[in-house]
């Protein structure tokens, strides 16, 4: 498998343009396009080369990553009007930085299979801040040939990189990674609450526990400050997929409740369907 020199990137914002500007800054070649314009602006200005559509991106490029926010997105970019699926170059690899649920990752590069078209499942977490860094993390998933030789790229915007198995064990890992994250942000929350009822400043008792075995990344980097944008999907995705295997998982449930709970105490918005 030759080598990556072309990269696309269909997604120039939060974390879609601090990728490009890392993979810029490592030699790579790369393009990129977003339906908005203050984002291709951004992304023109830091050197990427704009096009118009994702399928002008599969035209030119080695590797395109897609990073945008739901699975809609991604069907889009992929199979709609200019998608990534129209007339790609030959030997085109995409991998799928998106968090989406994992049976459709391993749909997706059975659909872009027949097109020659290689999909590698490759998550990103740690969120816009790791992003800026190059300090992503990525769940992969996918050919292991065309994972190898698209690792180079990922080392540019990524410190951790792990292959998980065939496309779609890259979504069941962050799926997991996202279970256990809400799930601290609840117990933190809950645990916060009940110190302070007792008379504990939250401030006080957060750092204290922050040296014991109730530390955990959600309490020292304070994430539900994050505004918790992506919690609702990332439940909806756990229960569904734990629906379709059969499995009774009561804490998840218990979870996404929490979470609301928690965003409507803190003032924040919730999805439409889900009390707004």
């Amino acid at each position: 498998m030759s080598a990556i020199r072309n990269v696309g990137i269909v997604g120039l914002g939060k974390m879609g343009l601090p990728m490009a500007r890392h993979l810029l800054a490592k030699g790579f070649r790369v393009a990129g396009c977003d339906p908005v314009e203050a984002a291709r602006a951004a992304a023109r200005g830091a050197g990427v080369a704009i096009v118009d559509t994702p399928g002008d991106l599969a035209k030119v490029s080695d590797l395109v990553i897609v990073v945008v926010g739901f699975d809609q997105e991604v069907e889009t970019a992929v199979f709609g009007k200019g998608g990534l699926a129209e007339s790609p170059r030959r030997g085109l690899i995409v991998a799928l930085g998106s968090t989406v649920a994992p049976r459709y990752a391993a749909k997706l590069a059975e659909r872009l299979g027949a097109s020659a078209i290689t999909l590698l499942d490759i998550p990103l977490a740690r969120g816009e801040a790791a992003a800026v860094a190059g300090k992503l993390l990525i769940y992969g998933a996918g050919d292991e040939k065309a994972f190898a030789a698209c690792r180079p790229a990922f080392s540019a915007f990524a410190s951790d990189i792990f292959h998980l198995g065939a496309a779609g064990a890259g979504q069941v890992g962050k799926m997991v990674n996202n279970l256990i994250l809400w799930a601290c942000i609840s117990a933190n929350d809950e645990g916060l609450r009940l110190g302070e009822a007792l008379g504990v400043d939250q401030g006080k008792l957060r750092e204290a526990l922050r040296h014991g075995s109730a530390q955990n990344w959600a309490m020292d980097n304070r994430a539900e400050n994050s505004g918790m944008p992506w919690a609702e999907k990332d439940m909806g995705i756990v229960l569904h997929e734990a629906d379709l295997a059969r499995l009774s998982l009561p804490l998840s449930g218990t979870v996404k409740e929490v979470i609301k709970g928690l965003k409507i105490r803190m003032g924040l918005g919730l999805p439409r369907g889900s009390g707004e």
